[in-house]
């Protein structure tokens, strides 16, 4: 009687395809699909963590691993735009994952995140192993940053704590680089006034504070006037803090008193410049 003859599965493509020989080449991968000429193609096997590991044509790969094999192709005549922190690369696949954003933006990977800008919207975090697509429409753009919590190390002074707490404002403190922020969770907006009922609110600590008074603030998601579904006056213009590109409200701090003000009175200014934004 005769041996049925091993076979074994791979994933092309997100199409799954069975072959005989346990070890392959990077040609033989591309026959498989059907990508013709092979030297306009280049094929890449995803590696456990999400990484990707170019395969030559005459590379070989063991396929008898007990997990299913993934390949990706595309034409290896493309190249894709992106902007990270500003700056443009080129890249020579339609897939580029975190770890790679990271290393191209040149920041350590241990201790720098990296997000996917979402115009109007909160922006995606992009794990070491997650892949994005860069064949959408238009140029994608990412951004880094550092993002440490204080971790119950509080820099606020203790009046600040009790007015917030007092208020049953959830907050988080932040430091980002070299900014020290505030984060209220859910901070309630004039009702009617937004399209939206709440929002994070950010306040920037300066240095010196509290003889040093907050400058402007920051909220998230961005908000529009709900009856001309427009930004308010010197609101359209985003500020990276921990991660998010936050909507900047350059409402600026011209009278503080030492010693007098604190936390409550920034409050109540921006509670105010949310009540008369037009």
């Amino acid at each position: 009687m005769s041996r049925l003859k091993e076979t074994y599965r791979i994933q092309i493509d997100e199409q799954t395809y069975s072959v005989e020989d346990p070890v392959i080449t990077g040609l033989q991968l591309l026959d498989v699909v059907g990508k013709r000429p092979a030297d306009e193609y280049l094929i890449f096997q995803v590696l456990q963590g999400g990484q990707l590991e170019e395969i030559r044509l005459d590379e070989t790969t063991d396929l008898r691993k007990p997990e299913l094999e993934r390949f990706i192709t595309f034409e290896s005549d493309r190249s894709f735009r992106l902007v990270i922190d500003g700056r443009r690369f080129e890249w020579g696949r339609p897939l580029i994952n975190g770890l790679e954003l990271k290393k191209l933006a040149g920041v350590d990977p241990a201790t720098y995140g990296i997000w996917l800008e979402v115009r109007g919207a909160e922006d995606r975090a992009i794990a070491d192993n997650k892949l994005v697509d860069l064949q959408q429409p238009g140029v994608e753009r990412f951004f880094t940053g550092k993002k440490t919590t204080t971790e119950g190390n509080s820099f606020l002074p203790a009046k600040d704590r009790e007015y917030l707490a007092g208020r049953g404002l959830q907050c988080d403190e932040i430091v980002d680089g070299s900014n020290k922020g505030v984060i209220m969770r859910g901070f309630p907006l004039p009702s009617g006034r937004f399209d939206a009922g709440q929002a994070d609110l950010l306040l920037l600590l300066p240095f010196g504070y509290p003889d040093t008074p907050p400058d402007m603030f920051f909220v998230l998601p961005w908000i529009k006037l709900a009856q001309i579904a427009k930004y308010p006056k010197a609101a359209d213009q985003p500020f990276p803090f921990n991660g998010q590109q936050w909507q900047r409200w350059s409402r600026h701090n011209n009278e503080w008193r030492p010693g007098v003000d604190g936390i409550w009175t920034m409050l109540k200014r921006v509670e105010h410049a949310l009540e008369v934004a037009a």
